[in-house]
């Protein structure tokens, strides 16, 4: 499948497939990933065997942006995915969303009026303060000492910011309309079940949970899982193309 990298306004992305009458998805990819990750790149090409393209792109501090020193915040990921909305609805007025994890929250705080007919999210994460805060008390760190130091490394690798957790508090995800599927896995240490389970209530989601799934979607059962939910959920009806 075509790959055909770009830059967006400075932001390195990828526009895959040649489809130019389809459906455009945007991709959104999740923490320690990056544009062109196994997910994408499966998602991308059973897009392309349905008639669609899908346009990916790095993440601040990801992939191609990770040597520049910018820290992943949720405020510059939603400037950066408006960014490439707007180019988006230059290339087509028919838009997609596929997101994982903790991308599934930047699209619903950035996209919330974007005019996005279909979304498609794994393992999304929809409540960012409920993770955050989890975090916090993982790490002992009260949110006193959090507004006096504003930025606190942790024994797990995560680094706490003052502004990310002030941002993600004032903007929890109160609308979402695009019709929209999930795909989780009961074994998702991160977002607990429940709260995926709400979210799709609230939002009359289709959730489809994989059994022995993890947050991160990697082994061959895992990925197999992924592009049967694809074809069945996200392109059902379109035609498949071989495995």
């Amino acid at each position: 499948m075509k790959r055909t990298h770009i830059e967006i306004a400075g932001i390195p992305a990828v526009l895959w497939g040649e489809q130019p009458g389809g459906r455009l998805f945007l991709a959104v990819h999740g923490n320690l990933s990056h544009k062109e990750d196994e997910v994408i790149a499966l998602f991308a090409k059973e897009a392309d065997l349905a008639g669609s393209r899908t346009l990916s792109f790095d993440l601040p501090g990801h992939g191609a942006r990770k040597a520049g020193g910018t820290a992943c915040k949720v405020q510059d990921c939603v400037r950066d995915l408006r960014t490439v909305l707007d180019f988006a609805l230059e290339k087509s007025d028919d838009l997609g969303l596929f997101a994982c994890s903790m991308g599934a929250y930047f699209s619903l705080i950035a996209l919330e009026d974007a005019p996005i007919r279909q979304a498609a999210f794994l393992s999304p994460v929809t409540d960012m303060e409920g993770l955050i805060r989890g975090m916090m008390q993982a790490a002992g760190v009260s949110e006193a000492r959090l507004q006096a130091e504003q930025e606190i490394d942790t024994p797990f690798g995560q680094t706490l910011y003052w502004d990310y957790f002030c941002y993600v508090r004032e903007h929890p995800v109160k609308r979402w309309e695009a019709p929209t599927e999930i795909l989780s896995g009961s074994l998702d240490s991160l977002c607990p079940a429940a709260v995926t389970a709400d979210f799709a209530r609230r939002f009359c989601c289709g959730h489809t949970v994989m059994a022995g799934g993890e947050h991160f979607f990697h082994t061959a059962g895992q990925l197999e899982a992924f592009r049967q939910w694809l074809r069945e959920k996200v392109f059902r009806g379109k035609k498949e193309g071989p495995m």
